[in-house]
């Protein structure tokens, strides 16, 4: 690859047992990310050794994409370290040749990466994108899985390039960055979360502990089952813009739990609900699934709705 070629940039020539893959970086949009892959490519966060370089693509699937990174060729295997997700609006799964960070889920980033067949925009907000193919895609298309990657060389074509050096250090800084810009973001979409829900549920009351809940219906029935009673429910789950994950209302058979062993929303919203009653519970993610979510089902940081008529206990 001659650089005369590119564009002012930070580029990747991964160069593989079937042809090289030229990929354009984005360090600036997610510098993080970006940090992490150059300094195992060039060895400065991997004990001046190459990460990278010999390493296989242990996971291709048709129509989907490449993944490689892992020193066991076996996708368990990471670096040694794990770091946070980073995010830029701007950047989308929207197209083949998409470079991104494989994980196990929310902050588990360490070396593995996959490189897009297709469009892939169920990955968004899920894992990071750090790059993008610009000469190579049949290569990509091309690879299957135990192919090798020979090594992984860096060019920075222009001054701004050139200057994104790699060290323990500055990643260790970068991550500081990305976790204040994370934690700002998450304070700004839970704030409009909360307006929309006091403008949803004007009639919602609050607990200490955040947990909303509206009274549809009184219960006449026997009142407050204590933790750890076996109680009997008709509910249905559903997330914010009202798609539904879980319903035993449309499985047409009602549900026992145990109080004290689901999550923390229903724990205390059941303890204070009498038989025959009905709410709706605007449960926050501190009270249901957290940062992890729900793999497949609730994303992470999900706020939920559930309705809830207690039948007996």
């Amino acid at each position: 690859m001659d650089k005369n070629t590119l564009k002012d940039g930070l580029y990747a020539v991964m160069h593989t047992s079937k042809g090289d893959i030229v990929l354009a970086l984005e360090y600036k949009k997610t510098p993080m990310t970006v940090a992490n892959f150059v300094g195992l490519a060039e060895g400065s966060l991997n004990k001046d050794k190459p990460f990278y370089d010999g390493l296989k693509f242990h996971r291709v699937i048709a129509n989907f994409m490449i993944q490689g990174g892992c020193p066991y060729g076996t996708g368990t295997g990471g670096p040694g370290y794990k770091f946070g997700d980073e995010f830029d609006p701007s950047l989308k799964h929207d197209r083949a040749g998409i470079l991104s960070m494989a994980n196990s889920g929310p902050g588990t980033n360490g070396s593995q990466f996959f490189i897009t067949h297709v469009e892939t925009p169920w990955l968004d907000n899920k894992h990071s994108i750090f790059g993008n193919v610009v000469e190579g895609q049949k290569v990509v298309d091309s690879i299957v899985q135990g192919d090798t990657i020979k090594k992984v060389e860096i060019l920075r074509v222009g001054r701004d390039a050139e200057a994104f050096k790699v060290t323990k250090q500055s990643f260790a800084a970068y991550i500081v960055e990305a976790e204040k810009k994370q934690k700002k973001a998450a304070g700004e979409a839970r704030k409009n979360v909360e307006a929309e829900l006091k403008n949803r549920y004007p009639e919602a009351i609050s607990t200490k502990t955040g947990l909303r809940y509206v009274v549809k219906k009184k219960g006449d029935g026997e009142r407050f089952p204590k933790t750890g009673a076996r109680v009997k429910v008709h509910y249905q789950g559903s997330l914010l813009d009202g798609r539904i994950f879980d319903s035993s209302i449309q499985r047409g058979e009602p549900t026992e739990v145990r109080i004290g062993e689901v999550i923390e929303g229903w724990n205390e919203a059941l303890v204070t609900m009498s038989v025959g009653e009905e709410r709706t519970l605007i449960i926050p993610p501190e009270l249901s699934y957290g940062e992890m979510g729900y793999p497949g089902i609730i994303p992470p940081n999900s706020y939920l709705i559930f309705e809830v008529h207690l039948l007996s206990f």
